[in-house]
């Protein structure tokens, strides 16, 4: 029955889709199938991937879950991929600049895709973009299908569906794409879930099951109901949570580091659970399983030893991205409950990572800066100093070694010119937040002011823009930034 249902809905999208290769339920999209696909169907979700690309493998298994959920839903939307290494036409085409980008193509024309990377965001967000923001609930059978086909759902209990009240909750609904949202009218609904009154209820299958909205319905109070509530109150970090956990409107977030094998662990989850609760909709709190191997270059990020565990961060999302550190990393209640206590009364200072300053840190063309010796070189105002942020991982800061250490050979006799690099992964400094790798950036004599460097990773490029006191290389195109464009993400 699923691959009849699937052959139906791309049969009566469109008669020649039949024709066109699937592989998990996803079309294979090429230069000469692409056109006449978006132009034979209405919504189309297409993928455009690297076969190397380490993100795009990790969505793979999650993008073909989707497919096979539309399909089950008899949907009219298709889910496409390009190999964009091989239709590279296509790569073009559609300004593809790093991988995985996905596009959604209504009516041929084409949006950029801001959902999540799990098959339940995939699917909620499409069906946002190509029906009403919110579902109708008629009945009770409808509102207990809606409720138990998903693992959190938010429903607005509506007598008056033009109310002020119900038109704030489809505007929420309409920009909150990972979560579905349903509404209803009808009095056997609001008697099911024992609900009175105008009210936003979220149903969920995990902590207390449910949870109420209380005070006035706005767009934005709808908002931070459902991001303190529709998470549970301790969140294990994994590949499916991530985007909720990091993309969500809470952007304090309490991170501990914990042994999944340990006989402890459940008795220190339930310790972060308790406080959780006093912190609902202020700290999102999240268990990172420090035995897992993807997770160790979060603990090189907090500059933390595997001795130190089990231990506990705060970090805070917000333009200029901070971390905080307890004097005591004890995993107690007392202890979680007074460093969240300290953090929001603003008693703790940003931790900033520094190693050792090594004896030779001079004694090369590039000079070695850590967080202990950063603003003495770094912010020498007779000396224009462009330091390189690099993490020792980092393929492309691998690239641009030999080119960097020829830089500081041309620069070496200068008197006023140090050419520079900082392990970022070990050291931190207050003046610069570093988003990925390799960042290059001039610290200009006289004012000390800061200049990015977007040019060309040539010798020639580099070195024009160090004898043009930062002018040449500040403004022009910005690397591509996504997995193979020119950076490594942190």
């Amino acid at each position: 029955m699923k691959v009849l249902a699937l052959v139906v809905a791309l049969l009566g999208a469109a008669a020649y889709a039949a024709e066109v290769e699937k592989e998990d339920g996803v079309l294979v999209l090429t230069t000469d199938n692409f056109q006449e696909t978006i132009d034979g169907n209405e919504f189309v979700l297409v993928e455009f991937y690297a076969p190397w690309c380490g993100h795009c493998k990790a969505l793979a298994p999650e993008y073909a879950k989707a497919a096979q959920q539309l399909a089950d839903k008899d949907s009219n939307i298709l889910l496409g991929k390009v190999d964009a290494t091989v239709e590279s036409s296509l790569g073009e085409k559609f300004e593809i600049r790093g991988y995985p980008t996905l596009k959604f193509f209504r009516n041929g024309k084409a949006v950029e895709y801001s959902g999540g990377r799990t098959a339940d965001t995939i699917v909620s967000w499409l069906e946002k973009k190509t029906g009403p923001p919110a579902k109708p609930l008629a009945d009770v059978d409808a509102a207990k299908a809606f409720a138990d086909g998903n693992d959190v759902v938010v429903v607005g209990f509506f007598k008056d569906a033009e109310s002020d009240a119900a038109k704030a909750f489809l505007s929420a609904a309409a920009e909150m794409d990972d979560y579905p949202f349903g509404i209803t009218s009808e009095d056997a609904v609001f008697g099911e879930y024992s609900v009175e009154g105008d009210k936003v209820v979220l149903l969920k299958k995990f902590d207390e099951g449910k949870a109420v909205m209380e005070g006035e319905v706005t767009d934005a109070s709808v908002k931070k109901f459902v991001s303190a509530n529709a998470l549970p109150l301790v969140i294990d970090f994994n590949q499916e949570t991530a985007q909720k956990i990091f993309s969500g409107e809470i952007k304090s977030h309490l991170l501990m580091f914990l042994s999944g094998k340990s006989d402890a662990y459940p008795g220190q989850v339930d310790m972060a659970r308790e406080v959780s609760k006093e912190n609902k909709g202020e700290l999102l709190f999240v268990t990172i399983d420090a035995d897992e191997d993807d997770h160790k270059r979060f603990m090189e990020f907090f500059g933390m030893e595997e001795s130190e565990l089990p231990s506990m961060r705060i970090i805070k999302l917000e333009e200029d991205m901070s971390k905080f550190k307890p004097e005591n990393t004890e995993i107690s209640t007392d202890n979680i409950r007074a460093f969240v206590n300290a953090y929001k009364a603003g008693e703790l200072k940003p931790h900033l990572m520094s190693a050792d300053i090594p004896e030779d840190w001079d004694a090369n063309p590039v000079k070695v800066l850590v967080g202990k010796n950063f603003v003495e070189v770094a912010m020498d105002e007779k000396k224009d100093v462009l330091v390189e942020f690099y993490a020792p991982w980092c393929g492309h800061c691998k690239s641009l070694e030999p080119t960097y250490n020829q830089l500081g050979d041309k620069f070496k006799d200068s008197e006023t010119v140090v050419v520079a690099k900082m392990d970022s992964t070990a050291n931190e400094v207050e003046a610069v937040k570093v988003q990925g790798f390799p960042t290059i950036k001039l610290f200009r004599k006289g004012d000390n002011k800061i200049i990015d460097y977007n040019g060309e990773r040539t010798l020639e490029a580099l070195a024009k823009f160090l004898e043009s006191g930062g002018v040449d290389g500040a403004a022009a195109a910005e690397d591509d930034e996504e997995e193979d464009g020119g950076h490594d993400e942190l």
